[in-house]
């Protein structure tokens, strides 16, 4: 199973959680995490990271592989989220999506209609 990660925006803490609970009451969206942290550092992504193999029944060692691989070829994007985030304020997270390939693309498909 192949795995793609992403940092996809900055938001205010409770409009995340607010948002993962709605999602926890709508059917099983498949392979598609949204992950969230207070800093941006490959240390707190990681720990973001670790239950979700277990739990999903996802290979660990892809997994971060893929984290880490995504932070070692995106230094400027993460440059540009670490100061989005200074920005932004204190009650604001950094919010990266993990998914396995497969389940990202029929998420965007049943956004477009497909």
């Amino acid at each position: 199973m192949k795995y793609t990660f992403d940092i996809v925006g900055v938001s205010p803490a409770w409009q995340f959680f607010s948002q993962q609970q709605q999602t926890t009451n709508q059917p099983n969206r498949g392979g598609v995490e949204y992950l969230s942290t207070h800093r941006c550092t490959l240390d707190a992504l990681l720990e973001t990271v670790e239950p979700l193999p277990v739990k999903l029944g996802w290979n660990t060692e892809q997994v971060i592989d893929t984290v880490v691989q995504f932070w070692l070829n995106n230094a400027e994007s993460i440059r540009y989220w670490k100061i989005r985030l200074i920005d932004a304020g204190n009650e604001n997270i950094l919010v990266a999506r993990l998914a396995n390939i497969t389940s990202l693309q029929a998420e965007f498909e049943s956004l477009l209609g497909k």
